[in-house]
């Protein structure tokens, strides 16, 4: 019973107050106190994205909220809500309900249910009551403050790896070739890979296929967060049996596991890490092509290579080469067997996270810094000026703008420079669009040649070949020099593109551009006409990337 003390009124008393436990939107029936059978909701908890696994009866690695949502025993202002904990079942529904879309799982250790909760009161208090009762209740304080601490919640678990922020898909070998005995090593082994990568929601995100006849995706890359979730799914899972059809496998990982809707972050390094143990049943080539193309750096751990007398029963011998995203030595990994595999964790750790290895997520959409040099004399006038940051706005949505991705910075130049915003400054796209729309208009003379310096000393880092890019827009002659610091910045290993408008000289342009000047230089007659120029200065930006990466 809780007890207020109020002059005048009369007071309902609930009987549940002692016994509810407040929740946060993340936390889950797993984290649920023995003793505890009615929790309290936040609000705003359909706002988040929740993991819910289950239709009226979920597994216990479900968001408590997420399944009282689910089940309509709260609504967005959230609640108390009655839980009634179950065994594991096998398997758990998928189904869309009241906002929220809960997960399909093959099985789990423990469940449970949620309900509405409706209060009662125990008595009502009148004021002739308060005066008596305050002795009595000020005896019991001490316990009160006991059970108080019953009801903190279990700390969720924030963080990861920031260092190893990629999303990372697990094929693993369920065929019946392995065996069961082989199929647990390999769980123990992929355990271990998962503490090691240390998951979390600003760190790695790993999600599981197993291979098999037909392959069957285990969890997705948001389903766990932490590594002690992610080792206890994987300790959950079931040898399969059948054929090696890895290539199959390769495919439908490729195809599903990094879509948005099933938690691919954007501009994050897509990674594959697929263990055969033996050889593959089927073609490997196709599925391969086709996760290259898509951005997805695929690592083969192969075990126990075939020996003489079954080398004749591989359909490709080659397979380990066609499998993975180059063949240069650093995505092939090979371990003799699936005995004494701790020695392995860390080194195939370091390669999935080593973000400058990974050469098929280095597309020019993910991997670039672009400047951009505005020109705010007054020539330019303030409704063009606003065309100008149209242009530049339509140039950068073409990116992928993330920490981990592209990235976006600007100066504006007349006789001063000013820098508007730093390069690693925005780590999203929406925020890069929002702080060029918000560039205040300078107005004044025109000096490109220093702000090519400005530019270059306080927007760029030192990085690999071919990524760092300034475009300059411009309406007409500078007062000093372009030609020097434009030299200067490219020998900094900055590529250059020049775009002028109206009265801009052409000499100036092409003396600021890179080589070769014809595919570096754009020019129009009108600030109307920039529009026309966004596809070209993009393509162009890639077709550099490409050569020199």
């Amino acid at each position: 019973m809780c007890l207020l003390l109020l002059t005048g009124v009369y007071l309902l008393v609930w009987s549940c107050c002692s016994a509810t436990q407040p929740l946060r939107c993340e936390s889950r029936g797993a984290d649920l106190a023995q003793d505890a059978t009615l929790v309290h909701c936040p609000s705003h908890c359909g706002q988040r994205r929740l993991s819910v696994f289950g239709t009226h009866v979920y597994a216990a690695i479900s968001s408590l909220c997420g399944a009282a949502l689910h089940s309509g025993a709260v609504g967005v202002s959230g609640g108390v809500v009655k839980v009634e904990r179950l065994p594991g079942q096998q398997p758990y529904a998928a189904s869309y309900a009241n906002g929220i879309q809960s997960q399909a799982l093959s099985r789990w250790s423990s469940s449970f249910t949620v309900s509405e909760h409706v209060e009662q009161p125990s008595h009502v208090i009148t004021p002739q009551h308060i005066v008596s009762d305050t002795n009595a209740a000020a005896t019991k304080l001490p316990a009160a403050k006991k059970a108080l601490k019953k009801l903190s919640v279990k700390k969720v678990f924030r963080g990861g790896n920031k260092d190893c922020q990629m999303d990372i898909a697990m094929v693993i070998d369920s065929s019946s070739n392995i065996g069961q005995r082989r199929f647990n090593l390999q769980k123990k082994f992929v355990s271990k890979l998962a503490v090691m990568l240390k998951v979390g929601p600003s760190g790695p995100h790993v999600g599981l296929v197993q291979t098999s006849d037909v392959p069957r995706t285990e969890f997705l890359l948001t389903n766990f967060t932490n590594s002690k979730d992610l080792q206890f799914a994987i300790k959950e899972l079931t040898h399969l049996g059948g054929h090696t059809n890895t290539g199959k496998a390769i495919m439908h990982a490729t195809q599903t596991l990094y879509a948005q809707e099933s938690g691919g972050r954007r501009g994050h390094p897509r990674v594959m890490l697929v263990l055969i143990d033996g050889w593959p049943s089927d073609d490997l080539e196709r599925a391969a092509v086709l996760a290259r193309e898509s951005g997805i750096n695929v690592f083969l751990l192969s075990v126990a290579k075939p020996a003489p007398d079954e080398v004749a029963m591989v359909p490709d011998y080659d397979f380990t080469k066609k499998a993975v995203c180059k063949d240069n030595g650093f995505f092939n990994y090979h371990m003799t067997s699936w005995f004494s595999t701790t020695k392995h964790v860390k080194p195939l750790t370091q390669r999935l996270c080593s973000l400058d290895g990974l050469l098929c997520s280095r597309t020019c959409f993910n991997s670039v810094n672009i400047g951009f040099l505005i020109d705010g004399s007054s020539s330019v006038g303030d409704p063009n000026f606003r065309l100008v940051l149209d242009f530049l706005g339509a140039v950068a949505a073409k990116f992928d703008v993330s920490d981990v991705g592209a990235h976006v910075g600007a100066v504006q130049f007349t006789y001063d420079q000013r820098l508007e915003f730093g390069m690693w400054e925005h780590a999203s796209k929406d925020g890069v669009l929002g702080a060029l729309r918000r560039i205040p208009y300078m107005s004044g003379g025109t000096a490109t040649g220093s702000a090519i310096t400005y530019a270059a000393q306080n927007l760029f880092r030192p990085t690999g070949r071919g990524r760092n890019f300034l475009i300059v827009v411009t309406d007409g002659q500078s007062y000093d020099n372009v030609g020097g610091p434009a030299l200067a910045a490219q020998n900094q290993g900055i590529t250059m593109y020049s775009v002028g408008v109206a009265w801009a000289p052409l000499d100036d342009l092409k003396s600021m551009a890179s080589e070769p000047k014809e595919s570096h230089t754009f020019f129009t007659r009108d600030f109307t006409g920039l529009a026309e120029l966004v596809d070209p200065v993009v393509r162009g930006i890639c077709q550099d990337f490409s050569v020199k990466n």
